[in-house]
């Protein structure tokens, strides 16, 4: 049986293979592990691609989030509004500083914060939100700043899953307060190894998080705030600078393997696109979810340019059943995400209890990542495809 993995590291070019060695020889003949001109180097190139003014270089995509709101100086006592279907990094990290995480529903036509809820949710407490531009679909950024200039919210960009995205031609995490990468080797642009980036037009917050890095020091020694151990190792940083030169290229891969799954799918007669549309920059009510119009559905390319981070159908009828007979087929899926943020159980009062989102509470039932890395073939998704119609098409009854 010839297996389909998520995601395959094996399948690099040979060039890029090239790149990644001579990046570790630079590095080792350097004798400079921590931070130094690699880095530098780094941050400014990352800052060139993405067209902002500062690019800090940081130990994880979740310690970019947890720095961003330490420099913004967000504690105890205040909320900070954030999507209940995400990464668990997203709320932790807020729950981190001490203040509390305001859980908002998504929107049904992107699976993005939705404006409507940040309405709903913000209070005199808010002192930001943070929209994600979920598995690299950019978020409605536009309402999203109007609404936080309105209410003089800061707002920050969680750009995880998305280098690269852009939407009304500015790329996604470089349009907020502060934007927040991750460099997660399963990520866009990954590192070999936990990495991350803060960006920021502000050059008081940027040497704020420079500074916050290396325990809040900007004189060796002299510690002006509580920071911490989050730097980027040069080695890491090396890497990235190796990988960047391939990222459109590997964007574009993606894009092409989604344009792929659409066209066999819908073709296949069994599947669909998300029926719900995007309402997250128009005034209307949100409608309530209704019957499936096929039992697969697609996800939607609705706004800017999707980095395709993670290809993710539904399957109502029997999420979890699919997925094991995938398994079973040698192709391997994920869930993302089984158990919204609301119903963690470290977020739920003392009762047990949590609000119903529940647009959020169906993604996380109904949701099943399939491989689309940039080294899949045509016939690996089609077979993937083939697999996923014919378990959608048994007559047996699986509710």
């Amino acid at each position: 049986m010839t297996k389909i993995p998520l995601l395959d590291f094996s399948r690099l070019a040979p060039e890029e293979r090239t790149r990644l060695k001579e990046a570790f020889d630079r590095v080792l003949a350097s004798g400079r592990f921590i931070l130094g001109e690699e880095v530098a180097a780094f941050e400014r190139e990352c800052a060139d691609f993405l067209g902002v003014t500062h690019a800090i270089g940081v130990s994880s995509g979740t310690d970019a989030l947890l720095l961003s709101l330490v420099a913004l100086g967000v504690g105890p006592g205040d909320e900070v509004i954030c999507p209940a279907y995400t990464f668990f990094a997203t709320a932790g990290s807020i729950a981190r500083t001490g203040a509390k995480p305001v859980f908002a529903d998504s929107c049904p036509g992107c699976w993005n914060l939705s404006p409507r809820e940040v309405v709903r949710k913000r209070t005199p407490r808010t002192r930001a939100l943070i929209p994600v531009h979920l598995f690299g679909q950019p978020a409605a950024m536009s309402r999203l700043l109007g609404l936080s200039r309105e209410s003089g919210m800061a707002l920050i960009e969680d750009a995880a899953q998305a280098f690269g995205a852009r939407s009304e031609g500015k790329a996604a995490g470089g349009r907020g307060t502060l934007g927040c990468f991750s460099f997660f080797p399963t990520k866009n642009l990954g590192a070999l190894g936990d990495a991350g980036l803060v960006t920021t037009e502000d050059g008081a917050l940027a040497e704020k998080v420079r500074a916050l890095r290396v325990h809040g020091s900007r004189i060796k020694y002299r510690h002006e705030w509580v920071g911490g151990n989050f730097r980027i190792d040069a080695l890491q940083a090396a890497f990235l600078r190796a990988r960047l030169p391939g990222v459109e290229a590997a964007l574009e891969a993606r894009r092409g393997n989604a344009a792929l799954y659409e066209e066999a799918f819908l073709a296949s007669g069994a599947a669909a696109l998300c029926p719900e549309p995007c309402r997250c920059c128009g005034e209307e009510a949100e409608v309530p979810l209704g019957p499936p119009p096929a039992p697969i559905l697609l996800p939607r390319d609705v706004r800017g340019e999707h980095t395709w981070n993670q290809y993710v159908i539904r399957y109502p009828a029997d999420r979890d059943g699919l997925r094991r007979f995938l398994a079973e087929e040698g192709v391997q899926t994920e869930v993302y995400y089984p158990l919204p943020l609301h119903r963690q159980p470290c977020f739920l009062d003392k009762e047990g209890e949590a609000e119903e989102l529940p647009v959020a509470e169906r993604l996380a039932r109904e949701s099943l990542a399939l491989p689309i890395f940039p080294g899949l073939t045509p016939e690996e998704i089609r077979r993937v495809v083939d697999l996923t119609v014919r378990f959608a098409s048994r007559p047996v009854s699986r509710m």
